[in-house]
């Protein structure tokens, strides 16, 4: 049976994993798609800097959620972008099929970054720490440093 430290640790290994796939598998996409729609071949570039920063949070700091969080917002941005792009379309463009291998890998890879993030958030007590803080601690200033 895996310990907590243990589950924890193989979750941020899992999401690190899953966002340097998307970023590689969304790399080999940019120049089709810089060509093709430029601000589409923009966005991918700009997602995959971003999922590079996101492995290398998950895998070097100690308190990693910020890394899920930004982790976890591209990727349901891109899993968004993807969905619409191929159903109402996207501004001056629209995909006719799922472009195989890379649209269902991205997919898979973006989804399961979720998941293990959720994972992570219910095995960590992420919420339940929050929501132990006393009130107004999360504020950026106190009343004691408003008075100085």
């Amino acid at each position: 049976m895996m310990t907590s430290r243990t589950t924890l640790m193989a979750l941020r290994g899992t999401g690190a994993i899953c966002a340097l796939a998307s970023a590689v598998l969304h790399l080999l996409l940019v120049p089709s798609h810089l060509t093709e729609m430029p601000y589409i071949g923009v966005l991918f570039l700009i997602g995959c800097v971003v999922l590079l920063a996101v492995a290398a949070g998950l895998a070097l700091q100690q308190r990693p959620l910020g890394a899920w969080l930004i982790g976890a917002a591209t990727s349901i941005g891109m899993i968004a972008g993807f969905l619409l792009s191929r159903t109402v379309g996207l501004p001056g463009y629209r995909e006719t099929d799922w472009e195989p291998p890379y649209g269902i890998l991205c997919l898979i890879a973006e989804v399961a970054f979720v998941l293990a993030f959720v994972a992570w958030l219910k095995e960590s007590g992420a919420p339940r720490a929050a929501a132990d803080l006393p009130r107004g601690a999360l504020r950026t200033g106190s009343s004691s440093a408003r008075a100085r």
